[in-house]
């Protein structure tokens, strides 16, 4: 078995499509995720925005992501599945743990060094704070 890894599924909805149908591509989304051992840990509608260039016709659509643990196979479904579906004129799947991870060793090493410049006394001074005066 692959290991789970952390992916970003960013799907473009024609701005036509109801409620109901985002909801109904979001549930396909989720079950296939769960039948293949995967989790959904974050869905965000973004709403609908303007497109960069025109897709199939549209200027507008529906934005939505969702940030999925799971596997290489799991994707390569989600990727055939959204393929199919009329409705969406565009998806992109991401994968980002290693970029998390990445920015995970700077902020430690940002933190450390901050650590290493109090303690040397030459750490940077704190911004000034903008109390109003009456």
């Amino acid at each position: 078995m692959s290991a789970l890894r952390t992916y970003e599924l960013v799907y473009i909805v024609t701005p036509e499509a109801t409620e109901e149908l985002i909801a109904s591509i979001h549930e396909q989304v989720e079950q296939t995720t769960q039948r293949m051992g995967g989790s959904l840990s974050k869905t965000e509608n973004w709403g609908r925005r303007k497109l960069a260039y025109e897709i199939k016709r549209q200027k507008e659509g529906v934005y939505v992501l969702e940030v999925i643990e799971g596997t290489g196979e799991l994707m390569k479904e989600l990727d055939r599945r959204l393929k199919v579906v009329d409705q969406v004129i565009r998806h992109l799947v991401v994968r980002v743990d290693e970029e998390l991870k990445k920015a995970e060793r700077r902020k430690s090493r940002r933190m450390a060094e901050e650590a290493r410049r109090r303690e040397r006394g030459t750490a940077r001074p704190a911004p000034p704070s903008e109390e109003v005066e009456l």
